[in-house]
């Protein structure tokens, strides 16, 4: 699950290729310490009931195998580790040697140790052959990749047919009831736990979190985010909305038969 990034005069929103690709690792590598505490203030202690309904959605079965696709510290792979149990395997991928580092120490103090792998690497090109996973999840991380569609188009290329694609990410409020506290919470609320976080990262002027309210502009609704699922090849798409809109978890499934 990876870190977001910060908003500049030239942020990541106005990026493309190399330079957003090394701007957003070294957001990655600098806060990775931080990552989790940060996240379980930030989402309220919520970010617990989301990895559950995310396991609910995975589809993956003792013995199968899983990857977690800019797996940060792990989490969602932790999650499908205790789906596939010891006769299973899961591999999390991500470009960040700061994150895999907190992931790896996480996995070791696991009960998983033996079933999680972690892997430096990039999402635009995933180093695993066709038809190799049977799900492959992404937390958190769309918003923070050069192309979406290659992304989405990656997983599903892995996936074995019949497999799942699950992305858990960040939405757009779709109640004004909800939509209201949400963006008074961006936009008052985060640049205060941003300045917060960067008084706990003293020497850095990327001011890790500060880029919350301006990452959902432009990233794809609910349902369009869908329909780039559909693009990729996926069938059976659906999406799950949790409070209000603020959440959202996609699923699609590879089309064809397990074999």
């Amino acid at each position: 699950m990876s870190p977001p990034v910060a908003k500049t005069s030239s942020g990541p929103q106005r990026m493309e290729g190399d330079q957003k690709r090394n701007y957003v690792r070294t957001l990655f590598d600098a806060i990775a310490d931080r990552y989790d505490l940060m996240n379980l203030i930030m989402t309220g202690g919520l970010l617990r009931y989301w990895h559950r309904v995310f396991r609910r959605q995975t589809g993956l079965k003792a013995g199968q195998r899983a990857l977690d696709v800019c797996c940060g510290t792990a989490d969602l792979a932790l999650v499908m580790a205790s789906q596939v149990g010891p006769t299973g395997s899961v591999v999390g991928i991500d470009f960040s040697p700061a994150m895999l580092a907190v992931g790896r120490r996480k996995v070791e103090r696991s009960r998983w140790s033996q079933v999680v792998r972690l892997l430096e690497g990039d999402a635009l090109q995933l180093p695993f052959a066709d038809n190799t996973f049977d799900c492959a999840a992404i937390g958190f991380a769309l918003r923070n990749v050069v192309d979406i569609d290659r992304v989405l188009a990656e997983m599903a290329r892995v996936v074995r047919p019949g497999g799942r694609v699950v992305s858990l990410e960040l939405s757009q409020p779709r109640s004004r009831l909800v939509s209201g506290p949400f963006w008074w919470y961006f936009t008052r609320v985060v640049p205060l736990l941003g300045k917060w976080a960067q008084w706990l990262l003293p020497g850095n002027q990327l001011a890790p979190y500060a880029w919350l309210p301006e990452s959902l502009k432009g990233f794809p609704n609910q349902e369009q985010l869908a329909a780039r699922f559909r693009a990729a090849g996926l069938e059976k798409v659906n999406f799950i909305c949790l409070h209000g809109g603020v959440i959202a978890l996609h699923v699609g499934t590879k089309p064809g038969t397990r074999s």
